[in-house]
């Protein structure tokens, strides 16, 4: 007989993040769940890092889709939204009308574009005017696409990550685009002072008009559409100006013409379930570093939306990282069970309880469940499973994994307990989640750990600083104990490699950290000339650490599609970068499979 009973999961959000955690719980336990999903767009789910490679017209809307959860316990809904959540009925209520029982749910809501209150930008309705657009979901994207035909020129308002791809985006497309920026530097919260301003003439030299310390003050509308933007300058640079200006001099106050506009200026977590349920909201829904709620254990908040102790920097790899830690704490609550024959309790309890009472804490002692119960030699043996290994939802402490549900009844039936100890707090390892590449063309910028103007001053970390802006470089490492612990580097795309693979591998750097700086001259072997040469373990796509090992196994014969590698290893699925490796990789293992013989 199998004694576990599915644990009731509903997934609130069907994005990045939340598809995520439910591939992540069916590759670890397919039969322990049965999964809801409750996804307000009507669409599968679909990787949100390429909508700017849409806007470029460098990837198709199609090629952007993620695959479907495949489960028979899986239970998907697209296009419904969440309305509320009974937490002591445990239930969540959705728009249609349907009621969807949890023991566990997890609100995976993301976080909406922030639309400045400006004038003009709001319709009687509360909608956006013809042509005004943010770029954060795929309807946003396609409407941008289909305003750049009749648009010849656009402002992108905003000077973050997205807002750059989509001006070097649009710029591609053969637009006139002017990007306008509150701050003095571009990617402030990433980028110190010099490196932005290299960044600002890489966007120069493709076209992109980039102004800086400007602030928009309206939105010109004519017919219901957006016509242009007025802008002004912002806080000093108004000042700066005015002092040099002559007296009675009127501040700069000008018009951008543009029939589309992209306003790319943050974004605000969807907290307004988790409010309405009385759980503690800040700038997301706060959750501890268990990811569940201080309120709820049994409410959980990923990606976008949550906030976790460390903070948020709105990174999917981050939100990955949160799936992948969920899921394995909601599998370390389901027992696998083993069908076993029907066993009398006082054979199997009996001397789990003994052993608990005992204190045990490391391997079976003799007699104990292993060999049965010692006085009567009467156990598991007994039961014709000798020489079998332990069976899975009998497992003691000490056989590598969770201690099993007989463990922890006879543990609280023998010491009087009537609740479990929730999770330790513990500082949560993030590097790799935060590593930052800007998709803007022949411009590279990459960004990771310890960087930009607001880093901490510690006296254990070391800068060491390459400016060259007529070249278009910039690069700056930033070491402690003899590892990389941040780093920016802009105009260098094999240097930027080599960081982020210091970075993330944690690997010892140079005793000068300055060879950091630059590729080398001779380099101490050359790079592989075939995929034959590549190491087992280089890694080919860093959004989900897949390496060359990964993608061949993934490969058995007579399958090397690159769909079956995406399927089975997730490469290509973050960032995209890695496609033309992932799909060169395939082709070369394919024909490496062609050319073995068949046996005689």
């Amino acid at each position: 007989m199998n004694l576990r009973v599915p644990v009731k999961v509903v997934v609130v959000g069907f994005g990045m993040v939340g598809s995520r955690l439910v591939d992540e719980l069916l590759r670890r336990e397919p039969e322990a769940f049965d999964i809801t999903v409750l996804g307000s767009e009507p669409y599968e789910p679909y990787n949100r890092v390429l909508l700017s490679d849409v806007v470029a017209g460098r990837t198709d809307v199609a090629a952007i889709t993620m695959p479907l959860p495949d489960g028979a316990r899986v239970s998907v809904r697209r296009g419904v939204v969440a309305a509320s959540i009974d937490r002591g009925a445990r239930v969540v209520h959705a728009d249609d009308g349907t009621v969807h029982p949890y023991d566990h749910v997890v609100l995976a809501t993301g976080a909406a574009a922030r639309i400045p209150p400006i004038p003009g930008l709001r319709t009687p309705d509360g909608g956006l005017p013809a042509g005004v657009h943010a770029l954060r979901t795929l309807d946003d994207a396609r409407e941008i696409v289909a305003a750049t035909v009749n648009s010849p020129r656009a402002v992108v308002v905003g000077g973050g990550v997205l807002g750059l791809e989509a001006a070097v985006g649009l710029a591609g497309r053969g637009l006139n685009v002017t990007l306008v920026h509150h701050g003095e530097g571009l990617m402030e919260r990433q980028l110190v002072t010099e490196a932005a301003d290299v960044v600002r003439a890489g966007l120069e030299a493709q076209g992109v008009t980039v102004r800086p310390n400007s602030l928009s003050s309206e939105v010109l509308v004519a017919g219901g559409r957006a016509v242009g933007i007025r802008v002004r300058d912002n806080g000093a640079a108004a000042a700066a100006r005015a002092s040099a200006a002559p007296a009675g001099a009127a501040p700069r106050d000008e018009v951008v013409a543009a029939r589309l506009i992209v306003f790319s200026v943050g974004t605000i977590p969807e907290t307004g379930l988790a409010a309405a349920a009385g759980l503690t909201t800040d700038r997301g829904v706060v959750v501890g570093y268990d990811l569940a709620s201080p309120d709820d254990p049994r409410v959980h908040a990923i990606g976008d939306c949550a906030q976790p102790p460390n903070g948020s920097r709105g990174l999917v790899a981050e939100g990955w990282d949160q799936a992948r830690r969920l899921a394995e704490h909601l599998v370390s609550l389901v027992e696998p069970v083993t069908p076993v024959a029907v066993l009398s309790p006082v054979a199997v309890v009996a001397p789990v309880a003994a052993a608990a009472a005992a204190g045990f804490t490391g391997a079976a002692p003799a007699g104990a469940v292993a060999g049965g119960v010692a006085a009567g030699g009467t156990g598991l043996a007994g039961a014709g499973l000798a020489g079998t290994r332990p069976l899975a939802h009998l497992r003691l402490p000490g056989d590598g994994a969770q201690p099993s549900m007989a463990v922890r009844l006879g543990a609280l039936l023998t010491s009087g307990a009537t609740s479990s100890r929730a999770q330790t707090d513990q500082g949560i390892d993030t590097r790799g989640t935060d590593v930052v590449k800007v998709k803007a063309g022949p411009l590279s910028v990459t960004t990771m750990g310890v960087c930009g103007p607001s880093r901490p001053d510690e006296p254990a970390h070391r800068s060491i600083r390459l400016a060259d802006p007529r070249a278009g470089r910039f690069i700056e490492v930033v070491v402690s104990d003899g590892v990389l612990v941040g780093a920016t580097c802009v105009g260098d795309a094999r240097v930027a490699a080599d960081l982020t693979a210091a970075y993330t591998r944690r690997t010892p750097t140079p005793l000068d950290p300055a060879f950091l700086l630059l590729t080398p001259v001779m380099a101490a072997a050359a790079p592989a000339s075939s995929p034959e040469h590549m190491p087992e373990d280089a890694v080919v796509c860093r959004c989900n650490g897949v390496t060359k090992g990964d993608i061949a196994g993934a490969c058995p014969p007579g399958a090397h599609s690159v769909e079956d590698v995406v399927r089975e290893t997730r490469a290509t699925t973050g960032c995209g970068s890695c496609k033309d490796a992932v799909c060169g990789l395939v082709d070369w293992l394919r024909a490496s499979a062609e050319a073995i013989p068949e046996p005689a």
